[in-house]
């Protein structure tokens, strides 16, 4: 835990690349190998990693399957913000898991229901007045069909690479950053949908970079 009380206060919320799993295995990277935890040593004591990432979570809406409750993105970050504030910049990590071909999204919907996590963020800044956060909105890395081991994401890969432009307009029209995370890194050929070592290191470096900036 940071004890510096003056540090900025960064929440990192998303699904399983928020969370740091190896597209090898159901294991969870170790925090000096995850982005967030690259982020904090390259930020240091100034600033506090907060990580909040869930395998399989979606943006705004509850998946019906039994073995994943509880992955309804919107709903769980209001009382999320609440635990954590006050809070300086979050990081929305979303998207991915709305491809999966029982769910039957597109770019376009994807993008929309982003912008209602966004509102969700601005809404619980506004009630609990505490100042709002700085949003940083990342578009994920395109899906690698070719290296999926099953029929999770039929045609995911076509959406996901659509994903950022859309979701840059939502940025725009709710006055946050946004970055496009498939023009910099790409998922591992052990499952096409998670991030290798070396890919956590460059997401840690460009948001690195978008804070300090």
């Amino acid at each position: 835990m940071n004890t510096n009380p003056q540090s900025v206060r960064v929440l990192c919320f998303g699904d399983s690349n928020v969370w740091g799993r190896s597209g090898k295995s159901i294991e969870r990277y170790p925090a000096n190998t995850r982005w967030t935890g690259i982020l904090q040593e390259k930020l240091g004591n100034d600033y506090e990693i907060i990580e909040e990432g869930l395998r399989s979570r979606l943006t705004d809406f509850d998946d019906d399957d039994p073995q994943f409750p509880g992955r309804n993105g919107a709903a769980y970050l209001r009382p999320c913000l609440e635990s954590h504030n006050p809070l300086d910049i979050v990081i929305l990590w979303l998207g991915t898991n709305n491809f999966k071909t029982r769910f039957n999204q597109d770019a376009p919907m994807v993008a929309q229901s982003s912008g209602r996590v966004v509102e969700v963020v601005k809404m619980v800044a506004h009630t609990s007045q505490h100042a709002a956060p700085r949003v940083i909105l990342i578009s994920p890395p395109v899906v690698r069909e070719e290296h999926l081991p099953s029929n999770q994401f039929i045609g995911a890969g076509k959406k996901s690479k659509q994903l950022g432009k859309y979701l840059e307009e939502v940025a725009k029209q709710w006055s946050c950053d946004c970055i496009d995370m498939a023009q910099h890194v790409h998922t591992g050929d052990a499952d096409g949908v998670h991030l290798e070592p070396d890919q956590h290191s460059i997401v840690a470096g460009l948001l690195y970079k978008k804070i300090v900036q």
